[in-house]
């Protein structure tokens, strides 16, 4: 198909280039390089650019919405922890059973014991709840000098004599008569087994603490059955031990004999000046006021030995242990649970008085009480039989 035929079918002209003049050649496009020229290193081939494309009506549209996630159900509460109280309760109840318990056997197995206790022909009969003799020495065997004159007590008297003497009764567990603390006067005259009349406190420098307990018991006629020494050292000691005993004397006591110069009203006694407390003569009634002012110390130091301030400072009660264990001599049969139930009895508020008097005398014996052996006996059969103290007996006593 030639050019002329398209410019007649109305075609548009055809642009002809020049035709180079006659005797001139176009250009070679040939290029030519250099003999020392190296072709450039082929480059890696780049991947493909992706290319922008619209998005079609179709892709333009809203995605539908998605379905709403199910609700969660909610975590359930976790439970509270169950605070067990009760448990550590009865942990530390059990602990502290334990160890009184241990303290107990301790206490049990250092208490001082001898063999008191004997049978004899004619020994009365046992009677209802349980009775001690409690008795105090003044032996100063087991003082030395320096203790002698420190405590007052004056050089050695040879055999030791009984400074106190009280006649204890602790009723049976189903009873409900009171604990009744009877005080024997020492210079008591009384027949001693084998000895004939004597003042009672001689039976034990003659015979030791076996001829007193046979002595009380046969002019009681109440069989004993617990028995507690305690010398002077060991009185103070055990006062000392509890931090000392509040006293309220009426008047005032100047004992020279004693060691001692109390002010009237209440106070603080040491183990030396509680000593010469209950040891003094040196009031109107002699005998009769010291018997009383025993009884009293005795109540007073065990309630100082079982307050708070004693039992809350471990300091305090083994320091009471060690003094009592050391200080204080018990028949073979008596264990820490027997002096616990008698502290306990004493504790409270006994029926305290004195083996009821008929007098005074002077005699080979020397100065000596003489009882009133009817109203005695009264109150010897009151005791054994675990019943009340008459009353008739309690009020003839002065100041009981």
């Amino acid at each position: 198909m030639t050019d002329d035929w398209r410019e007649r079918r109305g075609g548009p002209p055809i642009q002809r280039r020049p035709l180079p003049p006659p005797g001139r050649s176009e250009p070679s496009q040939v290029i030519r390089r250099g003999p020392g020229y190296r072709p450039p290193a082929a480059r890696p081939p780049q991947p493909a650019q992706p290319t922008y494309r619209p998005p079609s009506p179709a892709q333009q549209r809203p995605a539908p919405p998605k379905p709403p996630k199910p609700a969660k159900p909610p975590k359930p509460a976790k439970p509270r922890r169950k605070r067990h109280w009760g448990r550590w309760i009865a942990v530390v109840v059990v602990a502290l059973l334990l160890g009184f318990v241990g303290l107990g056997v301790w206490v049990d197995r250092s208490l001082h014991r001898a063999p008191v206790l004997a049978d004899y022909p004619g020994r009365p009969a046992a009677g209802h709840g349980t009775t001690w003799l409690l008795v105090g020495s003044d032996s100063r065997s087991d003082l030395s000098p320096e203790q002698q004159t420190d405590l007052a007590t004056g050089g050695d008297t040879g055999n030791g004599r009984t400074d106190t003497i009280m006649l204890i009764h602790v009723p049976a567990l189903t009873s409900d008569v009171r604990p009744t603390l009877v005080s024997i006067p020492r210079d008591s005259q009384v027949t001693v087994p084998g000895n004939g009349e004597n003042k009672i406190n001689a039976a034990f420098s003659l015979g030791g603490p076996q001829l007193l307990v046979q002595t009380v018991e046969e002019v009681t006629g109440i069989r004993v059955d617990h028995y507690a020494e305690i010398g002077f050292a060991g009185f103070a000691e055990v006062v000392d031990a509890v931090g000392g005993v509040t006293m309220c004397p009426a008047e005032p006591i100047n004992d020279p004999l004693a060691g001692i110069d109390l002010a009237a009203g209440c106070q603080k006694l040491n183990g030396r000046n509680a000593l010469g407390y209950v040891r003094t003569r040196a009031t109107p009634r002699a005998d009769l006021d010291r018997m009383i002012n025993q009884r009293e110390f005795l109540s007073a130091l065990l309630h100082r030995a079982a307050s708070p301030a004693v039992w809350l400072n471990p300091f305090r009660w083994l320091s009471l242990k060690d003094s009592v264990t050391n200080a204080v001599t018990v028949d073979s049969g008596v264990h820490v649970w027997d002096l616990a139930r008698l502290a306990s009895a004493l504790h409270g508020s006994p029926v305290t008085t004195t083996v009821p008097i008929a007098g005074s005398t002077v005699n080979d014996l020397g100065d000596v009480i003489e009882w009133n052996s009817a109203a005695a006996a009264r109150l010897f059969s009151a005791m054994s039989a675990d019943q009340p103290v008459p009353a008739d007996v309690l009020q003839s006593q002065p100041g009981r």
